[in-house]
């Protein structure tokens, strides 16, 4: 089972100042650097959410992952064509994969993966894409193409547009500017955590 609220950061430091807020899923996005500080930067974030019981998805270095004994990895399209998919499950590590149509989610199915995203389900600020916003009405049509399958919604989160996604369809909701960009992070993160947790 994911965590409903799934953060998403660039660097461990960022895990120090938001683990202790009550973050369960992380995912570590690393776009450029060397191999030694890729690796400093996931053995660092990997000891830092097993000592407060958090799940750590690496995005795009399988390898790395695989090296560090890392929960998941995470693979957009496009890394999906050079990533050897045997040596991931070989080793034990978890699945994620990143659809925007129907035939990238029919390819990510393929793979069995242990969740599938989607995205952006609202307009974002992150990073240009060629999609444009897939809507709740996407959601809701995923999470019946994928079954059981987890189905993470992406892109153009807040915490109030959080229960919508979630009431949709979508089994966790990833984000990373509605966090990393406020001017309270650590309070930002908690109002996540608390708009997230089922009821008890």
């Amino acid at each position: 089972m994911l965590d409903r609220f799934y953060l998403i950061v660039d660097s461990a430091a960022w895990l120090r100042r938001l683990l202790p807020c009550g973050v369960k899923l992380v995912q570590l996005r690393i776009k450029e650097g060397d191999e030694a500080t890729l690796r400093g930067e996931i053995a660092a974030a990997r000891d830092l959410c097993e000592a407060a019981g958090a799940q750590l998805v690496i995005n795009d270095y399988w390898r790395l992952a695989i090296d560090a004994g890392c929960d998941y990895v995470h693979l957009g399209q496009e890394d999906m064509d050079t990533a050897d998919f045997a040596a991931i499950r070989k080793a034990g590590v978890k699945l994620g994969l990143s659809t925007h149509d129907e035939a990238e989610l029919d390819r990510a199915l393929s793979r069995a993966p242990d969740y599938v995203a989607l995205g952006p389900v609202y307009p974002t600020i992150l990073k240009q894409m060629r999609f444009g916003p897939r809507g709740l009405e996407r959601v809701t049509q995923w999470k019946k193409l994928v079954g059981k399958t987890p189905l993470v919604g992406i892109g153009g989160m807040t915490v109030e547009r959080a229960p919508l996604v979630l009431a949709a369809g979508a089994d966790s909701v990833s984000v990373v500017t509605d966090v990393l960009l406020n001017r309270n992070p650590e309070a930002r993160a908690r109002e996540w955590v608390a708009a997230t947790r089922p009821p008890a």
